[in-house]
């Protein structure tokens, strides 16, 4: 966090100005409205972009994490970019039926 001792005017810095309205924007809205924002983001989201989108979100996080890992498969678990392709596919599947 900055240090206003070095501030010879006592002004409060950016970081300090953004971190107090943040914290006074949360206390005046509270959990559900930020849940409710965004909620409502996903879903337009989800209004502009077709399956082949998210399946490319997909694939392109799996492939970034296998790359953070060996992405070994020889154990007979499947790789983290299969994983990712699932899972974006699952969640393909479960907004179409929301």
């Amino acid at each position: 966090m900055a240090n206003n001792d070095n501030n010879k005017d006592n002004k409060m810095t950016v970081e300090e100005a953004g971190r107090k309205g943040g914290e006074a924007t949360s206390e005046k809205h509270g959990r559900d409205f930020y849940e409710e924002i965004g909620k409502k983001g996903g879903e337009a989201t989800a209004r502009n972009h077709d399956k082949e989108f998210y399946q490319e979100i997909g694939k392109k996080g799996g492939e970034a994490r296998a790359q953070q890992h060996d992405g070994n498969t020889s154990n007979g678990k499947m790789s983290l970019e299969e994983a990712g392709e699932k899972g974006g596919e699952a969640r393909a599947k479960q907004r179409k039926n929301d």
